[in-house]
């Protein structure tokens, strides 16, 4: 069954969206209103709702234009001035004192809320252009793939687990070479820069290795020198640092074939034409890169055929280890299977959404996905 005929979003989640509380809190400015004006008219007239209609303003400071808090702050004089000319309180020396009193206190805690508005919009001005910095940067460094390798079409997703970043220590490539196209997916040991570093230098050796090394062990291999000369570098690393978990996969020219060298890593997927999954598990358990001094060898590679309208799936960890709220594990090969897709980026928009829904949107670990389907 084709995926829009099981209804399937059409957009992702992982844009920006406004969560009740935030829309609750754009409410509250106009609830103190409310409020205030309620307590004048239900209580002595000794009592005044000046604390409400003050708290207004400032409420409103962080969620709307500057101007916004001069609206709830005009309100709320005049609301003061209408109710003490209605209940007769402008008729002593007393009362006028406590207009002003209320009036200038309103003022003063309008023009609080302005300037508040103005050091919080400036602050985030500067946030929106620093995580622009960022953001270019990441792109550069985990490049989006072509969607065309050859005659074969690809799509990559990745969604980090941290809010506001783009990429962690998850990464993938694609690449058509004289060899063939040749894809690397891979989970790099811990978070933060130091994994983003070790990232960088995999994607730096592999985007050399793919066009040089006339097999996928040779680019392996180069990969695992880069990682030790990085371990080398980098003063503090211990022996459990600076590995990956990496699946290369190689489709030599004529697209009928799949190569598979999988280095400790979640095995791929292949989407049959019919909605067969078919999980492609390597013959022999081989260490991730980074620890090849440990087991030597080049690891054993297997092979496969890669028949018309199927589409090969590469994940990392965060799909297969995404948990719903009863800690159940998500199973793709389970979730996909009997399902088929026009395309990469349909099958992608469809298993983000997929996995959204079965965590709640609640996830621990990044999720790089990348896949290439064969017409």
């Amino acid at each position: 069954m084709d995926d829009r005929s099981r209804g399937a979003p059409g957009v992702p989640p992982g844009g920006t969206r406004t969560g009740g509380a935030g829309q609750l809190a754009r409410t509250l400015p106009f609830l103190c209103l409310a409020a205030g004006v309620a307590f004048q008219v239900s209580t002595p007239r000794e009592l005044t709702g000046t604390p409400l209609f003050a708290a207004a303003p400032l409420i409103s400071a962080p969620l709307f234009a500057w101007w916004a808090a001069v609206l709830f702050g005009g309100a709320g004089l005049l609301a003061i001035t209408v109710f003490y000319g209605v209940t007769g309180h402008m008729g002593g020396i007393t009362a006028l004192h406590g207009l002003v009193t209320e009036l200038a206190t309103l003022l003063c805690v309008t023009a609080i809320a302005v300037f508040l508005n103005r050091v919080v919009r400036r602050d985030r001005s500067r946030l929106a252009s620093a995580r622009g910095v960022a953001e270019t940067a990441q792109r550069a460094v985990l490049p989006t793939p072509e969607h065309r390798l050859g005659a074969l079409r690809s799509g990559a997703r990745y969604e980090a687990a941290q809010e506001h970043t783009l990429i962690g220590g998850d990464l993938y490539a694609a690449r058509s070479t004289p060899h063939g196209v040749r894809l690397l997916i891979g989970d790099v040991r811990g978070k933060g820069l130091g994994a983003i570093e070790t990232v960088s230098v995999i994607l730096g050796a592999f985007w050399e290795a793919a066009d040089r090394e006339p097999s996928l062990h040779g680019v392996a291999d180069s990969l695992e020198r880069a990682l030790s000369r990085e371990g080398s570098r980098r003063a503090g690393i211990d022996d459990t640092e600076g590995f990956a978990t990496c699946a290369f996969v190689e489709i030599p020219p004529g697209d009928k074939e799949l190569r598979v060298l999988n280095r400790g890593h979640p095995e791929p997927l292949l989407l049959r034409g019919d909605g067969t999954v078919v999980p492609l598990k390597p013959r022999a358990f081989s260490l991730p890169l980074g620890l090849g001094e440990l087991a030597p060898g080049p690891g054993e590679m297997t092979a496969g055929p890669f028949p018309p309208g199927a589409t090969l799936l590469l994940y990392t960890d965060g799909l297969s280890e995404a948990r719903n709220e009863a800690g159940v594990f998500y199973d793709p090969a389970v979730r996909l299977n009997g399902r088929t897709f026009a395309s990469p980026d349909r099958l992608l928009d469809a298993l983000v959404a997929d996995v959204h829904r079965f965590t709640g949107g609640a996830r621990s670990d990044d999720m790089a996905l990348l896949a290439v389907r064969r017409p």
